[in-house]
């Protein structure tokens, strides 16, 4: 029996931390069929998500808390969920003629109507960063943080860009920062609405930050040991404040804080 992911304008799931995603089987939402989309296949049962704006009592989730609570398969089916229900209701007619699009290809095509246009659902890619002088980690916040939350940088890429440019453009608009080489290590989907997230590793000169007006309230170089009390929870209530665990910010800074124990002896 099909399974059924149901999820209103806002993106909320209806579901709970505890229980996880309410089950609801296809067969009970006849009424949904036409405008369902197949996420893909969990061992022989279907799993589909449906746009459901009723207005009842039963509880709903948003994704960062499901991601933080759920297991990986329904915590990914929910952010996949969330990410193609916002190009489909954003994406109503098309971009070239104006025309009604209709979805087709288990909801993942949108066809024009009118001249044929193909339209398919869009990822963003953004970088994001672990910038580093050697020995100390640049981290920024913007102001509408909690307060004593840092980050790791991040920015879209632009047209013509390779993903090495867009570091080196990206740190020094938010910090002025120069940027001398970077790594790509890993990437992770962040469908707020519909961005790919893909974490570098960065040597930079130890140029005094300057945040961008507009872009950060802040930037500042941490130590070692300022990041190693702020992964272990020791800052209390005056110390730095990290991404929380479910983002690629966090394993970026762990990546950085755990690279000098995984240096070979004698490395510089």
């Amino acid at each position: 029996m099909a399974r059924l992911l149901l999820l209103d304008g806002e993106g909320r799931a209806l579901g709970d931390a505890e229980a996880g995603p309410l089950p609801v089987a296809g067969a009970q939402r006849p009424e949904l069929r036409e405008d369902a989309v197949l996420l893909g296949l969990d061992g022989d049962q279907a799993w589909f998500a449906a746009r459901d704006d009723a207005d009842d009592a039963r509880a709903r989730i948003d994704l960062r808390t499901a991601a933080a609570h759920w297991p990986a398969r329904e915590a990914t089916a929910f952010a996949q969920a969330r990410a193609v229900l916002h190009w489909r209701t954003r994406h109503r007619h098309c971009g070239a003629c104006g025309g009604v699009l209709r979805y087709g290809r288990a909801g993942w095509l949108g066809h024009c109507q009118a001249c044929g246009l193909e339209h398919y659902p869009r990822t963003d890619p953004a970088v994001i960063v672990a910038v580093s002088d050697g020995a100390r980690l640049l981290l920024g916040r913007q102001a509408s943080w909690p307060p004593r939350r840092y980050s790791t940088l991040a920015g879209f890429v632009e047209p013509g860009e390779t993903l090495e440019q867009t570091v080196v453009r990206e740190v020094f608009e938010e910090s002025a920062v120069r940027v001398r080489s970077s790594r790509y290590l890993a990437s992770q989907p962040w469908p707020f609405p519909s961005s790919l997230m893909l974490g570098f590793l960065a040597d930079a000169e130890p140029d005094d930050p300057v945040p961008a007006d507009d872009e950060l309230e802040d930037a500042r170089w941490f130590t070692r040991e300022e990041v190693g009390a702020a992964l272990r929870d020791e800052t209390h209530s005056d110390g730095l404040l990290l991404s929380p665990r479910l983002s690629i910010s966090r394993w970026l800074i762990e990546y950085w804080h755990g690279a000098a124990d995984r240096a070979p002896a004698g490395a510089g």
